[in-house]
C-alpha cells in the first residue's frame, strides 16, 4: 500500500511542537509494517540545509508573485524515510519560522504558502509529476493540509482515498474571502456547506468537511470536540461526521525519548538503576542558576507560553510554588507579555525560579531528566506528549484531566494508589491547580510511595507501534471500501441534515488563524 503523508513539519528537521514528532514517528512506524510511504513538507531553510537530497528536482510549476517551484527527493540524516520537498524559496525561505515572521506575526501570505503544499501533495498522490508513484490513500495534517482532502475531491472517482488528523482544533488556517481567487478554488466551495466558516475561509474546515476519514489524536479529544465547549465553533459539523471521526492517540518515539540512551544528558539511567537522575538534577541546577539542593522539589514547566497551556495561570502560581519550599525550572516561547511576567519573576526569585525563553530539544531533555515534577496544565489538550515524555524519565506529571491527559496519566488516589503514574486536577482555576501541585509535593516527601509511582511511570508504554496498527486497519478500511463503492463523497453528503448549516450550531471558541 502506498501512502502520501502531508505534513508542515518533521523532526528533526523543523520542529514547534508536537506535530513534528508525530509526523516523523508514525511514517517510520507504518514502514516498519511494510507501507510504501512518502512525506511531503515545505522547503523551510533548516529543512534544506539538513535533509538529504536524493534524484533530481521536478518542476511544480509557477507560483503568481512568487516564481517557480520544485519538488525536491530527500531523506532526514539517519533515516532511509523518503521525503518530498516543496522549494520555493521566495515562500519558505525566510527568516523567523514556518508560520510566523521573527516579530511573531503570522506570514501575510500563509494561505499561498499551504495552498501550495496541497496542491503538490493532491498532483503526486495522483501520479501527476512523473514520479512513476501514486498513492493509494493520502493522510493530511491539521490545517496546513487542510485543502488536500478537498482538492482530491474535484478530481476522479480514481482519486486516493484521504485522511485528515486533527492535531489541533484551535488552529484553523482562517483566511479573508478575498483570497478565494489567488487559491484557485472553485467559488462553489466557499459556501456553508463548503469551506466557508463565518465569512471566511477555513482551511481546517476543509480537511474535516471533505476528507473520507478524520482522526485525531486522543479517544478523549474525539469526543470533546464534539461539545460546544471545545469544539471552537466547528463542533456541528464534527457532530456531523462522527460516524466517520476516531480517535487515535499519538505515540512516544522511546528511541529518541529515553533516558537510558539519550545522549545529551550527563548521566543516563533506567528504571532498574536511577541514580544518574540525581546528577541530572544537581547539574540542572548548577545550570540554570537555582541553589544546588538536592532534596528540593523541582517543578518543571516545558511548553508553549500560551493562554491554551494555562501559562497564565503559571505565572500566578509562581509564589505560592517558592512559599511552598519548591523550585521553578521554565524553558518555552509564545506570547510576548507572558515571556516578560515570567522572566520578571525569574529575577525577584533568584535561585528558585529560573526561565528559559525560546525551545531547545537539549534543553527540553536536560529538563524532563533533572526535575521532579512536570507541571502541564491546559485549558484542552489534544493528547499531551510532554508528560508521556516525563513519565519516561522518571518526572511525575501534575495535569488537567482533558483531552489525552485524561488518558495517559493515572491520578493518585486511595483507588488508584498501587498504579498511579501522576495528579490529576479537574477544572481550571488557579485554586483547582495548586491543589493538584501541593497534592505532588507532599507526595514527593514520602520517598518509597514516590519511587513506586516513579516505577509506574517509567514502565508506561505509550510507543508507536499500536496507534500504527490502528492507521493501517484503518488505511486498508478506506482502500477496500473505495474498491467496492467508489467516491466517499455521497456517503458525506447523507451525513448532513438538507438545510442545516452544521458550522452555525455554535459560536467560534479559541479559534486561532495561523499557527500549529
Amino acid at each position: 500500500m502506498r501512502v502520501l503523508f502531508v505534513t508542515s513539519e518533521f523532526y528533526p528537521l523543523v520542529k514547534t511542537g508536537g506535530l513534528a514528532d508525530a509526523s516523523a514517528a508514525l511514517p517510520a512506524a507504518l514502514s516498519e509494517l511494510g507501507l510504501d510511504i512518502r512525506v511531503m513538507l515545505p522547503g523551510y531553510p533548516e529543512v534544506m540545509d539538513c535533509a538529504v537530497h536524493l534524484g533530481s528536482a521536478v518542476p511544480l510549476g509557477e507560483v503568481p508573485g512568487a516564481g517557480p517551484a520544485r519538488l525536491l527527493p530527500a531523506r532526514s540524516p539517519g533515516s532511509d524515510l523518503p521525503l518530498l520537498l516543496i522549494d520555493c524559496p521566495p515562500l519558505y525561505r525566510r527568516a523567523g519560522g514556518p508560520y510566523q515572521d521573527p516579530d511573531g506575526r503570522d506570514w501575510p501570505d500563509n494561505d499561498v504558502r499551504f495552498c501550495l503544499l496541497s496542491r503538490a501533495a493532491a498532483r503526486v498522490s495522483q501520479g501527476e509529476l512523473g514520479l512513476d508513484w501514486r498513492a493509494d490513500v493520502v493522510h493530511a495534517n491539521d490545517w496546513h493540509a487542510g485543502l488536500v482532502p478537498l482538492l482530491l475531491d474535484h478530481h476522479s472517482a480514481q482519486r486516493p482515498a484521504s485522511v485528515f488528523t486533527i492535531h489541533n482544533l484551535a488552529f484553523q488556517g482562517l483566511f479573508g474571502a478575498d483570497r478565494l481567487p489567488r487559491l484557485g478554488i472553485p467559488a462553489e466551495c466557499f459556501s456553508p456547506d463548503g469551506i466557508e466558516f463565518h465569512g471566511r475561509i477555513s482551511f481546517l474546515k476543509a480537511g474535516i468537511r471533505y476528507a473520507d476519514r478524520l482522526t485525531t489524536v486522543s479517544h478523549t479529544y474525539a469526543r470533546e470536540i464534539q461539545t460546544p465547549e471545545f469544539g471552537c465553533g466547528l463542533d456541528g459539523l464534527l457532530r456531523h461526521r462522527a460516524g466517520h471521526l476516531a480517535g487515535i492517540p499519538n505515540g512516544a518515539d522511546y528511541g529518541v525519548w529515553d533516558p537510558a540512551n539519550d545522549p545529551t544528558l550527563p548521566r543516563r539511567y533506567n528504571l532498574a538503576e536511577t541514580g544518574g537522575k540525581r546528577v541530572c538534577k544537581e547539574t540542572l541546577q548548577r545550570e540554570l542558576g537555582l541553589a544546588v539542593e538536592p532534596d528540593t522539589p523541582v517543578v518543571a514547566f516545558l511548553s508553549r507560553l500560551t493562554e491554551q497551556k494555562m501559562a497564565d495561570t503559571v505565572a500566578e502560581a509562581v509564589p505560592w510554588l517558592v512559599g511552598a519550599g519548591a523550585q521553578l525550572a521554565l524553558h518555552g516561547q509564545g506570547d510576548r507579555g507572558l515571556e516578560s511576567r515570567l522572566l520578571t519573576l525569574a529575577e525577584r526569585y533568584p535561585g528558585r525560579v529560573a526561565v528559559r525563553i525560546g525551545y531547545e530539544e537539549r534543553c527540553a531533555r536536560r529538563l524532563l531528566a533533572g526535575c521532579d515534577i512536570l507541571l502541564h496544565p491546559s485549558r484542552f489538550e489534544p493528547f499531551g506528549l510532554v508528560p508521556i515524555y516525563a513519565m519516561r524519565y522518571g518526572t511525575l506529571p501534575v495535569v488537567r484531566a482533558v483531552g489525552g491527559l485524561a488518558d495517559t496519566v493515572v491520578d493518585s488516589s486511595a483507588r488508584n494508589e498501587r498504579n498511579a503514574t501522576g495528579f490529576a486536577f479537574s477544572g481550571e482555576s488557579l485554586e483547582e491547580m495548586l491543589a493538584g501541585l501541593e497534592r505532588a509535593l507532599t507526595g514527593f516527601q514520602q520517598p518509597l510511595a514516590w519511587r513506586r509511582m516513579q516505577r509506574n511511570a517509567m514502565r508506561q508504554d505509550f510507543g508507536w507501534q499500536k496507534p500504527a496498527e490502528q492507521y493501517l486497519a484503518l488505511y486498508r478500511s478506506l482502500v477496500g471500501s473505495r474498491a467496492a463503492f467508489g467516491s466517499g463523497e455521497s456517503e458525506r453528503r447523507r451525513a448532513a441534515q438538507p438545510g442545516e448549516d452544521p458550522t452555525r450550531l455554535s459560536t467560534p471558541l479559541r479559534a486561532r488563524p495561523g499557527r500549529a
